[in-house]
């Protein structure tokens, strides 16, 4: 694995963690259960970028 593959992984790895951690820290007092989609479809489009850019160059 290359450098830049390892930072993108470690990235999404972060942002999963981040879709865990947030909604029961930050966001445990918004009654609300869109606070916490919304996060999760920001979330999911990001990893859904980054996996972009991780296989992109498998074809070279």
């Amino acid at each position: 694995m290359s450098k830049k593959e390892l930072l993108w992984g470690g990235l999404c790895i972060c942002l999963i963690l981040l879709a865990y951690i947030i909604p029961f820290t930050i966001l445990k007092n918004i009654t609300f259960w869109y606070g916490s989609f919304l996060l999760w479809i920001i979330l999911a489009l990001l990893i859904i970028g980054i996996n972009y850019i991780l296989v992109k160059d498998w074809r070279d």
